[in-house]
């Protein structure tokens, strides 16, 4: 049985991938999209919206309508779900995932004898909310949309679905297997056991009235945002990406021990280099792309302690019809810059924010 390119399957429908769903109805009216999932809710929700042409009792034999099956469960999910897909699927199906851990499903894709049929895909973006009704087609844009595509799959299939990544306004990027789950062990996996032990830090350690966690703003509070992430998802990568997250772990406690005796023997030119070095790869970063970490698209605004100030803010920008995602009052500026932190909810709302703020006089940071 044959397919339409533009018939799209969903098993598990989210945060990611409700959002990329919402990105094909919003590039494609016409086309057909199902989903399965577990809570009905989602479901419903999609359907309401418009988002959803059809949704599954379960994973059967509905899905053989569908070019690409995107498979948007935990990682570990994902792979249980495979046998299912497999016995369900049309002859010229391409099947993609979502998760952020690629070896286990690579393995699980080759025993079962579909690696012609396998495109494995990792969109790096996120946010601190989950489930379908905080999906957005806008989550995607700018963010890397990593391929992991199987020897097998022909080459005019990774090219169709490279394609269709590039409609969501993500930026393609193919790595195999074993180099994606190293590069996001150290940039994704690591830091979220980093910020979850930092945050638990504090909880054992702060006093019985709570003086760090009232003060716990600033550069605490930023490093450590990704610790309101899903546990459950992060169960699974630690589950399945173990190997990679202990060897890097290992480095980080080394070197951590390494720069607790540079503290510890006063070693000024060692501590001040420690600081130099990371500042200056930190700032060679490019802010355009989102990586696996959600980016924030977030203004500082030194503004004077008065009655009326946070409305004199919202009411110039509600006239120039820019909506503010949050703001807020930074009590702790240790690590930041102005009294108030405003959150928009993409790039260029930001930066249409900065100069209207700017144009009337504010001083703004990013």
């Amino acid at each position: 049985m044959s397919t339409a390119e533009n018939a799209y399957g969903f098993i598990g429908l989210g945060l990611i991938g409700g959002s990329i769903a919402r990105a094909i109805r919003q590039n494609d009216p016409e086309a057909y999209i199902l989903a399965y999932n577990p809570s009905r809710n989602s479901l419903d929700e999609a359907l309401a919206d418009g988002v959803l042409s059809e949704a599954a009792d379960g994973i059967d034999d509905t899905f053989k309508k569908c070019h690409y099956i995107f498979l948007c469960a935990p990682v570990g999910s994902n792979t249980d779900n495979l046998p299912a897909v497999k016995a369900h699927m049309s002859d010229d199906a391409i099947i993609t995932d979502i998760g952020s851990v690629k070896t286990g499903i690579h393995n699980a894709v080759v025993g079962l004898g579909l690696s012609s049929h396998f495109i494995g895909g990792h969109p790096m973006t996120g946010s601190e909310r989950t489930k379908y009704r905080n999906s957005k087609a806008s989550l995607l844009e700018n963010a890397y949309y990593i391929l992991a595509p199987e020897k097998e799959v022909p080459k005019k299939e990774v090219e169709a679905f490279r394609k269709l990544v590039e409609s969501f306004h993500s930026i393609p990027l193919i790595l195999d297997n074993d180099l994606h789950d190293y590069v996001t062990g150290a940039v994704s996996h690591v830091p979220h056991v980093v910020s979850a032990t930092l945050v638990n830090l504090v909880r054992e350690s702060d006093t019985d009235d709570g003086v760090m966690k009232m003060i716990a703003a600033g550069g605490f509070k930023d490093i450590t945002r990704i610790s309101s992430s899903s546990p459950t998802m992060w169960q699974h990568i630690c589950l399945t990406n173990k190997d990679n997250i202990v060897k890097l772990l290992d480095r980080y406690i080394a070197d951590l021990q390494a720069n607790r005796d540079k503290i510890a023997s006063a070693d000024k030119d060692a501590i001040y280099e420690l600081f130099d070095s990371a500042r200056k790869y930190r700032d060679s970063f490019s802010d355009v792309h989102s990586g696996p970490i959600m980016q924030e698209f977030v203004l500082h605004i030194d503004i004077a302690d008065h009655p009326g100030a946070i409305a004199e803010v919202a009411d110039l920008l509600a006239k120039e019809d820019i909506n503010i995602k949050n703001i807020g009052i930074t009590h702790n500026r240790e690590f930041a810059y102005g009294a108030m932190r405003l959150e928009l909810n993409t790039a260029k709302r930001r930066d249409e924010t900065r100069e209207v703020l700017k144009a009337h006089g504010f001083h703004v940071v990013d």
